[in-house]
């Protein structure tokens, strides 16, 4: 592999001996790659230009230059903030393959990052918007616009509150229900607005205002969803809930 220059997001950091580290970048022109970064104190979240030489043998490539591009210190200075990229970097982290590009999934965390550190949006909102576009570039959003059983539509579900069974990835009406699925209840307006976020641009989805019950709803019905489908209980959520301390929202 040659040297190479590319747009980077750290998204974990880990001690390699007593000087080094070893960074997982999210990277515009090569997806996720790790590297070892001789003394590095670098910043999380920071968004980066990174060059980068191949390392001896099978090493992993070493980090040559790091230049700020995008210091997010807002952030960074907030600790609930900080809870929520870490969230955010977290589902990246484990869901990327190394060295494949992911174009849109660095652009939408570029723009919640930023979102998040001008301060103009509520975080609980971004969450939202985050959460329901990575899992649509994913491949794994699930269909709500109707019952995942017998496939009426939601428009003709009678019920305001219609569950959606974690485990199948998607809505279940009243007829189709049962006591031992694993449900949480979504509001008519929560899907509603959980569909125009995925539908839309992200320019269209930031404009949208959710209400308190579509917050709360939203964000438990992500927040479980997400984990349970990549396979994972994120260390970063269990850390936001605590700092949040919004037990409404779990």
């Amino acid at each position: 592999m040659s040297s190479f220059s590319t747009p980077a997001i750290i998204l974990r950091r880990i001690d390699f001996g007593d000087y080094d580290l070893i960074i997982n970048f999210f990277t515009l022109n090569k997806g996720k790659i790790s590297v070892i970064a001789k003394s590095a104190k670098k910043s999380v979240f920071s968004g980066l230009e990174i060059v980068c030489s191949p390392g001896r043998g099978k090493r992993l490539p070493v980090l040559q230059e790091a230049t700020l591009k995008q210091p997010f210190s807002t952030s960074r200075a907030d600790i609930v903030k900080i809870a929520y990229a870490s969230y955010w970097a977290e589902l990246i982290n484990v869901w990327m393959e190394d060295g494949k590009k992911q174009v849109q999934i660095y652009q939408l965390f570029q723009h919640v990052l930023r979102e998040l550190d001008l301060g103009y949006m509520p975080q609980e909102t971004l969450s939202i918007i985050f959460q329901i576009r990575f899992i649509k570039i994913s491949g794994f959003c699930p269909d709500l616009t109707q019952c995942g059983n017998c496939r009426i539509k939601v428009e003709e579900i009678k019920k305001g509150r219609i569950a959606f069974d974690i485990v199948k990835g998607c809505l279940i009406c009243d007829r189709c229900s049962s006591p031992a699925l694993d449900k949480i209840y979504l509001s008519r307006g929560t899907i509603k607005q959980l569909l125009w976020v995925e539908s839309g641009d992200l320019k269209k989805a930031g404009r949208i205002r959710f209400t308190k019950t579509a917050l709360s709803e939203g964000l438990k019905f992500l927040e479980a969803f997400v984990p349970y489908h990549l396979g994972m209980a994120p260390k970063s959520l269990k850390f936001l809930r605590q700092i949040r301390g919004t037990d409404d929202y779990v």
